[in-house]
């Protein structure tokens, strides 16, 4: 498939953000074996050929295995994602488990579903990662749900709390990665028309207008409408946090705060990682997109 100027310019960009993503919070290494969630949206398709791109020229070795959950959804075009997997050459494996009609016993009708279809699929991708020897799990989160999810948490669940780019399982079986923490939906979603992805709706839980985070998403759009650059100026406060500065008493010790505590007000709690010398000529591979 032959690529415009303009849809290279961007496949570049992309692969640039993701491979500096994971170069700052170190998501693959050497020997690594990634299992990367694709859901047949936009996000994955896209996650996955930045991965597919990076793997080419990146500075370790590492293996990809596509997975895609069949959750047996009425109208599922089952046959789209393993005939797409095949046609990339990628190693893949299609887990079948029907979510779906449990979920629709256990959730009272109106109420959203996101909750229990999460954390069933959640525990189907941990063990398939297990039983294939992964791992690493890469999900296709990007920057603007990261954003999303602050808010969300901010306004519904009382917690200063967002998706992190790295994390490591409850069972501390897996670390579940999120390359995609740089890109911006809207670059993602442009990226994807430009392939042609062959994109499969969520029928289950896309199709609900009481989402609380489909209202964050609209308020978020109307703020980028109206104030450009609003979801990415809170993403890099994400990445700047001051405990002196908010109210976490297990952040910052207020009850021994004095006169005499010498406290920083520009201070930040995690400064942006700096590579290692070793490292930096290897980052370049990571970085630099393929001419």
């Amino acid at each position: 498939m032959a690529l415009s100027n303009s849809l290279q310019k961007l496949q570049k960009s992309l692969e640039s953000r993701t491979g500096k993503a994971i170069i700052d919070y170190q998501m693959i290494a050497d020997g690594d074996t990634v299992l990367v969630c694709c859901s047949g949206g936009k996000d994955s398709y896209t996650l996955l050929a930045m991965l597919m791109a990076l793997q080419k020229r990146a500075p370790v070795r590492f293996k990809l295995i596509a997975m895609n959950l069949d959750q047996k959804q009425p109208g599922f075009p089952e046959h789209i994602l393993p005939a797409y997997f095949a046609s990339i050459g990628i190693e893949y494996r299609i887990v079948e488990a029907d979510t779906y009609s449990l979920v629709k016993e256990k959730v009272p009708e109106g109420k959203t579903t996101c909750s229990l279809c999460s954390r069933l699929r959640r525990g189907i991708i941990y063990r398939t990662a297990k039983e294939l020897g992964a791992n690493k799990i890469a999900l296709g989160h990007h920057r603007d749900d990261m954003v999303h999810t602050l808010f969300l948490n901010m306004l519904f669940g009382g917690k200063l709390k967002a998706m992190p780019p790295k994390l490591v399982t409850d069972d501390q079986a897996h670390v579940v990665i999120r390359p995609l923490a740089y890109c911006a939906e809207a670059d993602i979603a442009r990226f994807a028309r430009g392939m042609d992805f062959p994109i499969i709706p969520c029928n289950l839980c896309g199709s609900q207008d009481n989402l609380q985070r489909q209202k964050i998403k609209e308020m978020m759009a109307d703020w980028d409408r109206r104030f450009p650059g609003r979801t990415e100026a809170v993403f890099t406060a994400m990445q700047n946090v001051v405990p002196s500065h908010l109210a976490d008493r297990g952040l910052f010790d207020f009850a021994g705060l004095t006169v005499d505590t010498i406290v920083d007000e520009g201070d930040i709690a995690f400064d942006p990682p700096t590579l290692p010398p070793a490292a930096t000529s290897a980052a370049v591979n990571w970085l630099t997109p393929a001419p």
